[in-house]
């Protein structure tokens, strides 16, 4: 959550300013802020229906509404700069901010950006880009400045390695392979793995496969740890990069940033539902680099599956290498430096 990460971080600085938040009643930050020891605002934003565009018949009526929240807003909180972290909730209030002459900043988590920076980049001063394909997709004013920052995530602790191994009952001298869908699980990728489990001798690796809650059920059969082990979530994941030698995963935007940051080779499954396809961007943007290998949905299967992972685990050079060039591309002190940046356009 890049908004939260930056806020940390800023709180923590001796700069004295006060981050404050602000999210849409209908978002998921809805549930998240309120757990979360940050004053916030939560606005009547709606988000512009590209495919039920009868929906956004509304628009007159909550653009009212929202109005009058933002006016009242930014004479409660008198803010000296803003920062848009992308979506729905934000645009409207870096727009607002910016007729009002308030610094403004947006970071830009994926390489194919949002609609709402896309239209809000010729209005603030600087652009953070989560990866620097992004940069070539905006339209800014003389003068604005895009900076390649990565995205905000917690920094890599290595120290964990030892505590993670010991969690997992572990040992050294095998390979480990992590698979995970994100914090939701992905069940085209979980029906690829019992596919490919169910239908194999065990692989001569270690797998740890994190599922998802709503779908763990349904292929908890297959744990048999050390060598399966199967997980519905994973908390902290920094437990699951600190022993993988391998990963498949989805290619949303913070799970990127956490693999380049952790230095680690990947095969990536974008989720072709995203908004805009952004998933494929981040994953094409990856596989160019060097830095994993793009694996469609359309193309994912139990037998394709177990062919790339024994692939890249069998050449150990191709594997180390994608390693480095992801390394490469990480961004660990991401959110010091976006909240550094931030400061400074307030001063």
């Amino acid at each position: 959550m890049p908004a939260l990460s930056v806020a940390a971080v800023l709180r923590s600085m001796p700069d004295g300013f006060e981050p404050v938040l602000v999210g849409a009643r209908r978002g998921v930050e809805a549930t998240i802020l309120p757990t979360r020891n940050f004053r916030y605002h939560l606005l009547p934003a709606e988000p512009i229906y590209r495919r039920q565009w009868w929906k956004n018949l509304r628009w007159p009526f909550v653009s009212i509404s929202l109005l009058n929240q933002l006016s009242k807003l930014f004479r409660e909180e008198h803010p000296v700069a803003v920062l848009g972290t992308g979506g729905y909730a934000s645009a409207p209030v870096v727009w607002w901010a910016s007729r009002l002459g308030i610094p403004c900043a947006l970071q830009e988590q994926n390489a194919f950006p949002g609609l709402a920076n896309r239209k809000l980049a010729k209005r603030v001063q600087e652009i953070y880009l989560g990866l620097p394909e992004a940069m070539g997709h905006f339209q800014v004013r003389p003068g604005t400045k895009m900076i390649d920052t990565g995205n905000p995530i917690a920094p890599p602790e290595l120290w964990r390695r030892a505590e993670a191994m010991q969690r997992f009952g572990l040992s050294e001298g095998r390979q480990r392979l992590l698979i995970t869908g994100g914090s939701q699980g992905a069940l085209a990728i979980n029906r690829a793995v019992a596919d490919w489990l169910g239908n194999s001798t065990p692989p001569p690796f270690d797998i740890l496969w994190v599922t998802g809650h709503n779908t763990y059920d349904q292929f908890k059969h297959f744990d048999e740890p050390p060598r399966v082990q199967v997980i519905p979530f994973l908390d902290p994941m920094a437990h699951g990069y600190a022993v993988a030698d391998l990963v498949v995963s989805r290619s949303g935007m913070i799970t990127v940033a956490e693999l380049c940051a952790w230095g680690l080779p990947s095969i990536l499954i974008p989720l072709p539902t995203s908004a805009a396809d952004h998933q494929t961007g981040n994953a094409k943007a990856m596989e160019i680099a060097g830095a994993a290998q793009l694996l469609p949905q359309r193309e994912l299967n139990g037998r394709r599956l177990a062919e790339e992972v024994a692939r890249l685990f069998e050449f150990s050079d191709a594997r180390k290498e994608m390693a480095e060039h992801a390394k490469g591309r990480g961004r660990p002190n991401a959110a010091r430096d976006i909240a550094e940046r931030i400061s400074a356009l307030a001063r």
